[in-house]
């Protein structure tokens, strides 16, 4: 459960299907009709080595959405066979592969290391802790947004508490800024682009759209787009 796990993901053969987002492997299948995506869902349920593992299966009217694990840190060697395997279900039954679909929003709790009170967040929302990572809570169910306490430099003066993070496949982030942009937002910092860039809206309400764990940018797990 580490960096490692990730990279030999990433360098793995025959995940083209996949996108490496903050919580892990994802991949969105588009089936023919619900009924369609409900049958490879319970397919891809049959895969030896999934039934017991965290993964997150989730039917939205004809698409299937299959999350390895729960947290980017908990990706290890063996999820590349088990992507596979899900993508070769897939195939047979018919469903595509769409990774412009593939996204996940986080929301980042910022506070200097003093103030960190996932304790209260995890309670708060009904959350669990994940395994890999004492910073982050997720949804047991899967419906709601993971939430990570950011630690700030406690020397750094705090102007903006709370963001939201959207996580997308690295070869869509650049769109996705595009689209933010044309709807009237603007950036705030691009210091770590493309990995990732931090927006606002009119209000000056502020969003992270973040590409950096599905590409080649290497950052820690400190790194990346930093509330101003």
């Amino acid at each position: 459960m580490s960096e490692r796990g990730r990279q030999a993901f990433l360098a793995a053969e025959g995940i083209d299907d996949w996108v490496v987002l903050h919580g892990g492997a994802t991949a969105v299948f588009r089936a023919g009709s619900l009924g369609d995506a409900a049958r490879l869902a319970e397919a891809v349920a049959q895969v030896a080595g999934l039934d017991g593992s965290g993964v997150l299966l989730t039917i939205a009217d004809a698409r299937l959405t299959v999350r390895l694990t729960r947290d980017l840190w908990a990706l290890e060697p063996r999820h590349a066979d088990l992507a596979r395997a899900v993508s070769a279900v897939a195939r047979a039954h018919g469903a595509v592969a769409d990774r412009a679909a593939v996204q996940e929003v986080q929301l980042a709790v910022a506070a200097t290391p003093d103030a960190v009170d996932v304790g209260f967040w995890h309670a708060v929302l009904g959350y669990a802790p994940t395994p890999a990572a004492d910073d982050n809570g997720v949804d047991p169910l899967g419906h709601g947004s993971t939430v990570w306490m950011q630690e700030l430099d406690a020397a750094k003066p705090l102007r903006h508490a709370m963001h939201i993070d959207v996580s997308v496949a690295r070869e869509h982030a650049e769109a996705r800024l595009a689209a933010a942009l044309a709807a009237g937002g603007r950036i705030v910092e691009d210091s770590n682009a493309p990995a990732g860039w931090i927006l606002a809206d009119r209000a000056g309400n502020r969003v992270c759209i973040a590409a950096w764990p599905d590409g080649s940018i290497e950052p820690s797990r400190d790194d990346g787009p930093q509330p101003g």
